[in-house]
């Protein structure tokens, strides 16, 4: 029996099966038909530089890493009874959503700003606002972390004058505040300053912070809002390095201790659904940031090279499938 759509086939310049497209990423990188050892390029084991496959040499069997949900709305004392629920279920940390009045340093009463109070997060306006926050929970064994830039500065001091209420020792304060100016920039648009006092503030609040609360990291450089607004993997990690670069860089232009200093350099990527090509997006930034410190910077101390970083699911992945046609 004939096939009929032979016909248009030969038209289309085939005969048979239309040919299969080539595998490719998301990126648009090819994807090879097979792996094979010289493929990696004889990377080392986990915890040994330049740290591909890992900063650990356990991975995260000897530590498990932290375990928070972003939450956060309408007043401090709705998000408290959520934390506090929240911890009772297990979660082993905290992660702040404010809302956006708070993250463009709006007062919750200025006309602009009352739409949106409590909306996408908490409102924080004040240290009253802070310790009711945190009240009932012991900071000096939560790790707390804030998704603020703007007001970074501003939300730290806070955070510090409530421990201090509270009696728990700056040392022992554990989490992050995202406090990564320069994606605001390129992606968000909650910026405030222009950019050059905003990135003088920055190493203003990650030099205090190694002096003040040397356990908490004062800086999460975060590729996944550049990845929401339309980068691919390569360009979200691309970005993310390059701002990561900028911020070590203005740290030694004010004298700061860099080698010291990027011990507590943090990263925060999105994980989209192409399985592999994530992995090799974590791979590729852990070996590249290694080698781009110890070439520009002369930095040789491990610890100081290790590509710290967290993962949340990539915002604009959370789509419904298409509908087959």
């Amino acid at each position: 029996m004939s096939d009929p759509n032979k016909k248009n086939r030969k038209n289309e310049g085939f005969i048979g099966n239309p040919p299969i497209p080539t595998p490719a990423t998301s990126s648009g990188i090819e994807i090879p038909k097979v792996l094979t050892p010289e493929n990696d390029e004889n990377a080392p084991l986990p915890g040994q530089y330049p740290f591909t496959r890992g900063v650990f040499e356990d991975g995260y069997r000897g530590r498990l890493w932290t375990f928070r949900q972003y939450s956060g709305f309408g007043s401090a004392e709705d998000t408290n009874k959520r934390f506090r629920w929240l911890l009772d279920q297990g979660q082993t940390g905290l992660s702040v959503a404010l809302d956006l009045p708070t993250q463009c340093g709006y007062d919750p009463t200025n006309p602009i700003a009352a739409p949106e109070v409590g909306k996408v997060g908490v409102s924080i306006s004040n240290l009253s606002e802070m310790e009711l926050l945190f009240d009932g929970i012991d900071l000096s064994k939560i790790s707390t972390s804030f998704t603020i830039n703007g007001t970074a500065a501003i939300i730290y001091a806070m955070y510090l004058a409530c421990a201090d209420k509270l009696g728990v020792p700056r040392a022992k304060l554990t989490g992050t505040i995202q406090n990564d100016i320069l994606k605001e920039y390129v992606a968000r648009g909650t910026w405030i300053f222009p950019v050059k006092p905003s990135m003088r503030l920055t190493s203003d609040v990650l030099i205090f912070a190694n002096q003040q609360s040397p356990r908490f990291n004062a800086i999460s450089v975060a590729g996944a809002h550049v990845r929401d607004a339309g980068s691919s993997a390569v360009e979200e990690l691309g970005y993310t390095l390059a701002n990561g670069l900028a911020y070590v860089e203005e740290l030694k232009q004010r004298g700061g201790d860099i080698k010291l200093l990027a011990q507590r350099l943090s990263f925060f990527f999105y994980v989209h659904m192409d399985f592999f090509e994530e992995i090799c997006k974590f791979r590729a930034a852990r070996r590249l940031w290694a080698k781009l410190l110890k070439s520009r910077y002369g930095i040789t101390n491990e610890k100081s090279l290790r590509l710290r970083f967290g993962v949340v699911c990539g915002g604009s992945s959370l789509v419904a499938p298409p509908t087959p046609k």
